[in-house]
């Protein structure tokens, strides 16, 4: 069973996180899939009677097959990131935290994108990840048509069955295109997720981390 939280609130048990966007691309299949996936995009754009002779349509089932191939690229890498840890031999047992990576993403509901920020924080026990590695994680599971929540708790779950630290905690601030652009069309809406795990759970570490997140750097 996952550990949710919202920011200020009590710990409640939630289902645990399923396999979601988890089924690969396979290599060296681009062509083929280019191929079939421009086709029905093709077919869609007719669908909407839009000439495809037009010079700005005419390749544009292509690209958007290859768009999306550039975009999905998180389904081409497996099941999980590909990531390296390290002993935690300095004994550092304090917050580590990496704010504002930024990130890009496409709803899993309309297909459009949607966009944000993620600030991730973890505390060590016997094994440590390099900072670079913490966006990489990120942006995996970002590569793929997505939820906000789900997209959260993933990359919680990943640092903390992987690393196993005394803690975890991931909030994202996104903005959604799907409801910008369409439905109620509120631009500027701002949606925050957050999922932690561990000692995370404790509200005096929580707030440790939403402090720190409101510093101001000079930077």
């Amino acid at each position: 069973m996952t550990e949710v939280v919202s920011l200020d609130g009590d710990m409640k048990k939630g289902e645990p996180v399923a396999a979601y966007g988890d089924n690969s691309i396979p290599s060296g299949d681009d062509e083929r899939i280019v191929g079939a996936v421009a086709k029905h995009m093709a077919a869609i754009m007719s669908e909407l009677n839009l000439d495809l002779d037009d010079p700005n349509y005419k390749r544009t089932p292509e690209r958007v097959a290859k768009m999306y191939l550039e975009m999905f690229h998180g389904l081409r890498e497996g099941a999980e990131p590909a990531v390296t840890t390290f002993p935690n031999d300095e004994g550092y047992h304090h917050m580590v935290i990496e704010r504002e990576i930024p990130f890009y993403s496409m709803c899993a509901h309309h297909f459009v994108p949607f966009y944000g920020h993620a600030h991730i924080a973890y505390i060590p026990e016997s094994e440590v990840v390099g900072l670079s590695k913490l966006p990489r994680i990120l942006e995996f599971y970002a590569k793929r048509p997505q939820m906000q929540e789900r997209l959260t708790e993933q990359v919680a779950e990943f640092l903390w069955s992987r690393l196993k630290p005394q803690g975890v905690m991931v909030v994202i601030e996104a903005r959604h295109l799907c409801v910008e652009m369409r439905g109620v069309k509120k631009a500027g809406a701002l949606t925050t997720t957050s999922a932690l795990r561990g000692c995370f759970a404790d509200r005096l570490v929580r707030e440790e981390f939403l402090a720190l997140l409101r510093r101001q750097t000079s930077w």
